[in-house]
């Protein structure tokens, strides 16, 4: 509880941050007027909208306006799809989440175990191999692997469908392309990490003692390296999410992510605003997570400190 009361004035700080940045960002873009109107459009029609929507106002009014309407929940009504931009977030989510998430397991359940592995065979050619591979997939940029994959396993193979949702078919691609990058920032952490830990002496006195090989590096090595990766997986989430923006327009995955983009590009600034808020909002949530699982990986660490 003291560690919740001394962070929440720093996440407090950080989401006002955000709306003013967001907030601020998206006006950046043009009038959303114009837009909805079109450029044939008389001043008579833009004025009459704009005073509508309540952006004829001086900015500072606008976002006052926006930040107590966001306190209660509101942020607004669509512009494009005439709405609640909350409600059209919450309906997108589910999608993002099931992208995110089935990256995220890809990326442990291959990256943590090849990172480790790895580290158990130092200089050898595993060990190169894996290094070279988590080199190249974190070079390659997502769009380009998920228009390769498109090509190579839907247009030529026809193995999987090359966009949309609704089966675990569907999910593969885009699931495999976001999680690239990421399985190669595991296992590089990974092995980083057991390598150090490897190197302590308390594995050395447990390998003194006569303890397995399995036990020593499962339940003394690992627990002890498994901190700085849950550093970095927590940091991967933000990315995930980010990086979802580009696979779901790729793929024609229904999400958060290509909802935002469409509303970009058609200046819709609830749409947006409510997806920077939101998603500012789970990533503080996901640190503050991460934060109380040090504490069960390490008892040293204590979020009171």
């Amino acid at each position: 509880m003291r560690f919740l009361l001394r962070r929440l004035p720093q996440l407090v700080v950080v989401l006002f941050g955000v709306s003013v940045v967001a907030f601020a960002l998206v006006r950046l873009t043009g009038d959303p007027v114009v837009m909805l109107l079109g450029e044939s459009a008389t001043r008579e029609a833009v004025a009459a909208m704009r005073a509508e929507l309540g952006l004829d106002r001086p900015i500072y009014i606008q976002y006052g306006r926006f930040l107590v309407n966001a306190l209660q929940g509101d942020f607004g009504e669509s512009l494009r799809y005439r709405q609640s931009a909350l409600s059209l977030f919450v309906e997108r989510l589910p999608a993002t989440l099931e992208l995110a998430g089935a990256a995220l397991l890809l990326a442990l359940a291959i990256g943590l175990p090849v990172g480790v592995m790895a580290a158990l065979r130092p200089q050898s050619f595993f060990d190169t191999a894996v290094r070279a591979m988590a080199l190249v997939g974190q070079a390659i940029p997502g769009f380009y692997l998920g228009l390769v994959a498109i090509i190579v396993f839907g247009a030529q193979l026809h193995l999987l469908p090359t966009g949309g949702r609704g089966t675990l078919a569907h999910l593969i691609l885009p699931a495999a392309t976001l999680a690239s990058f990421q399985i190669a920032v595991v296992a590089r952490f990974a092995r980083g990490a057991m390598l150090e830990v490897l190197g302590e002496d308390f594995v050395r006195t447990a390998r003194a003692k006569g303890l397995r090989r399995s036990r020593v590096v499962v339940g003394h090595a690992l627990r002890n390296a498994l901190i700085p990766v849950v550093t970095i997986v927590a940091l991967q989430v933000g990315t995930l999410l980010s990086g979802a923006v580009v696979t779901e327009t790729v793929f024609s995955w229904p999400g958060v992510g290509r909802l935002a983009v469409q509303a970009i590009y058609t200046r819709d600034f609830p749409v947006v605003q409510v997806t920077i808020m939101v998603t500012a909002g789970l990533f503080v949530i996901i640190n503050l997570i991460t934060d109380l699982v040090y504490v069960m990986l390490d008892p040293r660490v204590r979020v009171g400190d």
